[in-house]
């Protein structure tokens, strides 16, 4: 029999199984109207193992309805996060998700948990039916699946829409004079230094949002276990993990976070000391150092303390927010232009342009007449629909977040022919590494002179070392202070999953575990009606965030291979390069992106980039020279390094 003839038979059988009884029904009708989740396979043994039929429905069927419950997911819950109080847009999303997961659950009830795959002769086909054959939550009852999701809307508007009154009028109004953590808590944390205000702004922050999330987050951890254990995972842990498809992969990520430590310590004990000049009397020299006080309201970046800690103030420090708001006005129209700047920088490389992306239905600055989650993030709503959200200010700190945000667009767009089960990152990790890359070049001493956001600093051999030294701090204390609490976030949300620590001790835990990965503390002892971790969106937003640790140690390999392929490295520091208006380093990061989800990472990153593991040596190189310098000046100043192990233990009344 001809392949078209079979096929034809073999689709004849598929309309057979899904009309069952009915009479009437046609191929013709069944191509046109039907949809995957109505399709079975029980009881046939012939079209289980028939790769022909496999093809068929993935392709032909399924690949549509997919794309549907995709783009009709993403736009409806775009319609509520920029809408929170929209009662209606609310009960739309969460009904569409619903409806989304029983098609997700109907599809592998039906069709896909029958296909006998692993003998077919398609790597392409085989994957995607691997990867489908874990339908994820979906596999809840649908009423638990409905009630996580109302839960995932509650906790989002609680966090979204939190307020807490002011230091110099703590008894307010909240509605009239309530500050927003975005921008005005912020602002508090950045600009002030007045201890107890810092360690008030803290504290009723986390009163406004982990203290009234624990309890119905705890019911939401409950229904993600149960949704796991129908996937056959002991926990939701082993569902978050399963994307990077290794059984070593937590033990790998513990291995490269002891290989940067060194290095954290070392900044940590100078910040320490530096801080320690600040507030003399709060500040112990061989403790933990109190959360509030690094201008971040999670201490996972600690940039806004550059000030102090810059090591050369008399040489140039390259912060450009200054001449950003020299540039770039305060309203929409400043903001896209730093859309169209950093746009500019991928299509220097040869990539896809993304105006699309900051157009008319983008949100690029916070709205005045509704409530809106402000936390940056790219969508991809349709096929020539894609968006970034952000609530933008002109700072430099933005202007790095919009690359970020436009890398995940890039990636989108460059992946955009793959079919629906691959239509994502190569891991979680890859997806956050993308813009990252491109910052890492952006934001080089080098590349704002080309775009003339900083004075020439250079002699004749170069950058100065006091320059350098400089720059290198300011981006350590963005990325080499976050891997710690990069991996913290999920190291104490998996051991939640999976019952390691007991609900009545969440608080303890999350002390203890800050201390020991951080050297961090909070400024007030806490108790066990505390949900710290839940003072950070991801945690209500439920976002694995281990994704985050891998992409800061992918987006130094990324960017060291791409400087490699650009002759920018090795002859010049890895710290200098710039691969800006280079099309070979596109062509390369290109390969990248079109692969989207299609092979396992560690392929694609061989076949990118020649090398197929995470590797922390890329970091390392490209922080060496500060690390150097902090070594150098601690034995001068004599100060120590490490920190109390136990003396989180005043902090939290246990009850």
């Amino acid at each position: 029999m001809g392949l078209c003839s079979a096929l034809f038979m073999l689709s004849l059988q598929l309309v057979a199984f899904y009309f069952g009884s009915s009479k009437g029904a046609s191929l013709f009708d069944h191509v046109i109207t039907d949809d995957s989740a109505n399709f079975t396979l029980e009881g046939n043994s012939s079209a289980k193992n028939s790769e022909e039929v496999a093809n068929f429905f993935i392709y032909k069927v399924y690949e549509k309805e997919a794309t549907f419950w995709i783009d009709r997911t993403s736009q409806t819950h775009w319609d509520y996060e920029t809408d929170l109080k929209n009662d209606t847009a609310r009960n739309i999303s969460e009904e569409v998700i619903v409806q989304s997961a029983d098609f997700s659950k109907k599809t592998w009830e039906n069709v896909i948990r029958h296909f006998e795959y692993k003998s077919f002769k398609s790597e392409e086909l085989k994957r995607q039916l691997e990867k489908l054959s874990v339908v994820g939550l979906a596999a809840l009852p649908q009423e638990k699946f409905k009630e996580r999701t109302q839960i995932s809307s509650e906790m989002t508007d609680i966090y979204s829409t939190a307020k807490i009154c002011p230091y110099a009028k703590k008894s307010c109004d909240l509605e009239t004079e309530g500050l927003d953590l975005d921008p005005h808590i912020q602002e508090v944390l950045i600009n002030s230094h007045d201890y107890d205000e810092l360690a008030y702004v803290w504290t009723a922050w986390r009163n406004a949002t982990g203290r009234k999330l624990r309890g119905i987050y705890n019911k939401f951890v409950d229904l993600g276990n149960e949704g796991a254990k129908l996937n056959n995972f002991d926990s939701l842990k082993g569902l978050w993990l399963k994307d990077y498809e290794s059984p070593s992969f937590q033990k790998d990520c513990e291995e490269l976070l002891n290989q940067v430590k060194p290095l954290y310590d070392e900044l940590h004990a100078y910040t320490r000391f530096k801080l320690g000049e600040r507030y003399p009397e709060k500040i112990k020299k061989d403790e933990p150092i109190p959360a509030h006080v690094f201008g971040n309201m999670w201490a996972q970046s600690w940039e806004h303390l550059n000030d102090l800690l810059v090591p050369f103030p008399n040489a140039s420090m390259f912060d450009v927010s200054e001449q950003l708001k020299k540039r770039y006005s305060q309203d929409l129209k400043g903001v896209k232009g730093m859309f169209e700047t950093a746009n500019e920088f991928f299509v220097s490389m040869g990539l896809i342009d993304m105006n699309v992306a900051f157009g008319s239905k983008a949100l690029l600055v916070k709205p005045k007449e509704k409530e809106v989650v402000c936390h940056a993030s790219a969508w991809d709503i349709a096929k020539d629909d894609v968006r970034v959200k952000m609530c933008t200010k002109v700072n430099e700190e933005d202007f790095i977040t919009i690359h970020h945000e436009l890398g995940h667009i890039q990636y989108y767009m460059n992946y955009r022919h793959q079919p629906a089960t691959f239509r994502e990152g190569a891991n979680p990790g890859f997806h956050e590494a993308i813009g990252d890359v491109i910052s890492l070049s952006v934001g080089t001493p080098k590349h704002m002179k080309t775009i003339g956001l900083v004075e020439n600093d250079t002699d004749a051999a170069g950058i100065s070392r006091e320059s350098t030294l400089n720059y290198l701090m300011q981006m350590g204390l963005q990325k080499i202070v976050f891997l710690p609490f990069a991996f913290l976030i999920d190291a104490y949300r998996w051991q939640m999953f999976d019952g390691s620590i007991d609900r009545s001790n969440l608080t303890y835990y999350w002390v203890k575990m800050r201390s020991e990965f951080q050297g961090v503390i909070p400024p007030v002892i806490r108790d066990e009606e505390d949900f710290d971790a839940g003072s950070k969106f991801h945690i209500p937003d439920d976002t694995p965030y281990i994704a985050y640790f891998v992409s800061h140690i992918l987006q130094f390999q990324f960017y060291k291979a791409l400087c490699i392929t650009a002759k920018e490295y090795p002859a010049q520091p890895l710290h200098e390069c710039d691969f800006y208006q280079n099309k070979d380093a596109g062509a390369q990061f290109k390969k990248l992106l079109e692969a989207g989800a299609s092979k396992n990472w560690q392929v694609i990153l061989q076949e990118t980039i020649g090398e197929n593991k995470m590797d922390a040596s890329a970091i390392l190189e490209y922080f060496a020279p500060l690390h150097e310098y902090l070594k150098e000046y601690r034995a001068e100043m004599n100060y120590p390094i490490g920190w109390s192990k136990d003396s989180f233990e005043a902090l939290v009344n246990r009850g």
